[in-house]
This record gives structure tokens, sequence and C-alpha cells, in this order.
């Protein structure tokens, strides 16, 4: 049996080490290149020219964010200022802060969409993930529909936070609906009352049955027509009622209210006793 001699130390052919060249030289160039970024960062997170000297604000132009002047651009944490701010506007749902190089940050409110307002001990606004904000000025039951009763269940409101009690659900499922149904485009709704969920009922501005400008209609105030839902069935519930408004336009002005808490709906009619 022939055997393989060692000479002068080495190992045998197809046994030698690793060359030490191929390991060393890219540790050098990851050294390198972590030294110059090193110092570039430094470069940048001290010098005037990143220093912040405008923050660009258009929709909540009465936020003060002056705070963020003579801070390094780079060292904004822009999600944690934008937590920051988004706590102090309840009437946002997001806050983004965009950096404008080299010295400009721009911050974007996104307002929220009020869907009908709260009547408290001030007026609140609504959107339609149940958020409750300050309502905007001049909105007080102008447009949007007003609910009423929540203040019976004690509800404390504070600005920013989400209600997902059985009545905004049940007034934000009254909306929903109204506005899918195509049938009711001409009808506003102008009170939601949740007071007890059991008799829920909305009033609905009745239209006008002159065209608008008309020496008829002129100084003439719509009629309201109560509507009693309940709190079950909303959608089938606005179904029918948009066929039945549909084919009844002539006898809406005799009707006290209107029952569909019930398997068959119930209709009052004016001075009926």
């Amino acid at each position: 049996m022939l055997k393989k001699r060692v000479r002068n130390g080495q190992p045998p052919s197809g046994a030698r080490g690793f060359p030490l060249k191929t390991i060393i030289i890219p540790v050098i160039i990851l050294l390198v290149l972590c030294l110059a970024l090193g110092y570039i960062w430094k470069v940048l997170s001290s010098s005037d020219y990143f220093k912040v000297t405008e923050v660009i604000q258009k929709e909540a132009k009465d936020a003060d964010l002056s705070y963020l002047k003579g801070r390094n651009i780079f060292s904004v944490d822009l999600k944690k200022e934008a937590a920051g701010i988004l706590g102090a506007f309840p009437a946002c749902s997001e806050v983004r802060l965009v950096r404008l190089l080299p010295n400009k940050i721009y911050v974007h409110f996104v307002k929220r969409k009020p869907v009908a307002l709260i009547r408290s001990y001030r007026y609140f606004a609504l959107d339609r993930e149940g958020v409750i904000f300050y309502a905007p000025p001049g909105q007080e039951g102008l447009i949007l529909p007003m609910i009423t009763g929540l203040e019976a269940k004690g509800l404390k409101l504070k600005p920013g936070s989400r209600y997902t009690c059985r009545e905004v659900l049940l007034a934000l499922a009254i909306i929903r609906e109204s506005e899918r149904n195509r049938a009711l485009k001409d009808y506003r709704i102008k009170r939601i009352d949740v007071a007890n969920a059991l008799n829920a009922y909305i009033l609905v501005q009745l239209p006008q049955p002159q065209m608008p400008g008309s020496v008829e209609s002129r100084g003439v105030v719509p009629e309201n027509l109560e509507i009693r839902l309940g709190p079950d069935n909303i959608k089938a519930k606005f179904i029918f009622l948009g066929n039945w408004l549909t084919c009844s336009k002539s006898e809406l002005s005799n009707i006290k209210y209107i029952d569909l808490r019930f398997k068959e709906p119930v209709i009052k009619l004016k001075n009926v006793k």
C-alpha cells in the first residue's frame, strides 16, 4: 500500500487552507464603507444647511409647529411627530410629515368627513368610523342629520374617541342605508333620535311639491315626516321606505308618521284620532 508523504510540514494537495486574502479584503472594504457613511451622517446631522427653516402646512393653519424649526431635518422622527400632532387634532384622521430637502418639512392633514352632528352640551361631529370631533363652524344642523338622545345614555363625549355603543352604530346604519337608497335622494334626514333604540325614529324633510323658485314655494317651509324604525333590519326597512315614498308622494302631506317597527307597517294620518 502506498502512502503519501508530507514534506516540510505541508498538507497534501487537496487539503490546503482557505486563503485569508478572500476574507480580509471584503472586511476592509466594509470597514471603509462604514467609516465613510458615518462621516457623511455626521456632516449631514451637524450642518446648518439641513436645519429646518420652514414648516409648510395648508389644511390646519392654526397648528403651531414652530418647535420643528431649528432642528436637523434628518434627526426629526417623522412617524413620532405625526402621532403627537394627530393627538392634538381629533378632527383629523391622519397626519403625514414629508421632508423637503434641504431644510423644509411639509405637514399634510387628512381631515375627517362628518356624516352627522350630535347635540350635547355643545355640537359635535361624527364620522363614518364612529369618531367624535368638534363640529365645523357654521354647520350646526344646517346640512347634516342631527343625532339626539345620546345625552340620555350618559355618554361623555371626548373628541378623538371612537364610540361603538348600540345607539351610535344604529345612527350610522340609518345614515348609510339612506345614502345608498336612490329613491331617498330628495328626502333629507333632519333628525335621528336614538334615546331609546327600540323606539328610534327619524324626521325626514319632505321635498317641496313646486319647482324651486316658483311663487307658490317662496317662504314655504317643507314639512317633516316622522318615521319610526326601531333597531333591527334597517336595510330592509329603507328598501321598503324608498319604494313606498316613490308611490305615495301625493299623500305625504296628510301623513303624521310611518311606523316600520312591526311586521306590517303602520301609517298614522293627520287629524285622525
